[in-house]
């Protein structure tokens, strides 16, 4: 029988990957889009119609984000455990790097998201979504937040990497005592976007 920690992690490992594809999808759309709609010289034809369907693009990749946002922090620091009990031979050179920048990403995801619920609490009883007094400021927060939801789906895909080398190797001796608390096998890694 799977450990209840385990079958958490492969959901939330699971879900990541959704994410990334979900991610993909709306970014290959979106640059269909920019493309049909821009002249030669990257200017929208209808700025009013571009920034809306921008607005979308970034609306649509937070609701998929928000799916993985409360357990995206313990995926990365789950990941960088893992990372340091692989042997050296099965680390691929930019995994730290990108386990990094995850952490940079997740802290500025954090910190617009908490922004949001305080511009939000504010707000009169009379603003609701639908209303352009709350969706105006949700707006802004998807499009401030949209460059780092970028970066998680860029490098979302090393904590799957990761994941799947351990698995596959034997950890370090020194390591393999801690082993057994680690969430064990997981999803099936999503194809990589870039």
């Amino acid at each position: 029988m799977t450990h209840p920690d385990r079958r958490l992690h492969e959901l939330r490992l699971q879900q990541l990957a959704l994410y990334l594809l979900e991610a993909e999808q709306i970014l290959a759309a979106w640059d269909t889009y920019s493309d049909q709609h821009t002249g030669p010289d990257g200017w929208p034809h209808d700025e009013t119609a571009y920034g809306f369907r921008q607005a979308q693009r970034d609306a649509d990749t937070w609701r998929s984000f928000n799916r993985i946002h409360s357990s995206a922090n313990d995926l990365v620091a789950i990941a960088e455990v893992q990372l340091q009990k692989l042997p050296e031979r099965h680390v691929h050179p930019r995994w730290a790097w990108q386990i990094s920048t995850l952490y940079n990403a997740l802290g500025r995801l954090n910190t617009l998201q908490g922004e949001w619920l305080d511009v939000r609490a504010t707000l009169p009883t009379s603003a609701r979504p639908g209303v352009e007094e709350y969706d105006g400021p949700l707006a802004a927060r998807n499009a401030e937040v949209w460059h780092h939801l970028d970066e998680c789906s860029l490098h979302g895909q090393a904590v799957l990497d990761i994941n799947t080398a351990i698995r596959r190797t034997k950890p370090r001796p020194s390591a393999a005592a801690h082993t057994a608390g680690l969430p064990g096998p997981g999803a099936a890694p999503a194809k990589t976007r870039r």
